[in-house]
């Protein structure tokens, strides 16, 4: 019986360990706009570090937008704020604005 109490124990802590790896993580971000890219639905931007994802440097990223409609709302150029979510291997702009 306590075997079975201690398989089940370890069944249960590796699930809640998988399914945290699984969850998405995000961050807040600034930069400037560098390219957009309408029909891929994608967005250049050139940001500084971005700790909670370990990007300890500057750096210019293509990201995915969650919805297309946000690349209208900024222009090449401006200057930005912007959620990311990282998700499964791939980054995504979950929100942007123009900063500030």
């Amino acid at each position: 019986m306590r075997a079975k109490n201690i398989t089940s124990a370890v069944a249960a802590v590796a699930l809640v360990v998988s399914t945290g790896a699984a969850l998405a993580q995000t961050a807040t971000a600034n930069g400037e706009v560098k390219k957009i890219d309408q029909s891929a639905e994608k967005i250049t931007i050139r940001h500084g570090p971005i700790k909670a994802f370990d990007m300890e440097n500057p750096m210019t990223m293509v990201y995915r937008v969650i919805d297309p409609a946000m690349l209208k709302q900024v222009k090449v150029g401006e200057k930005v704020q912007f959620e990311v979510k990282h998700e499964n291997g791939a980054f995504t702009i979950t929100k942007i604005q123009k900063a500030k």
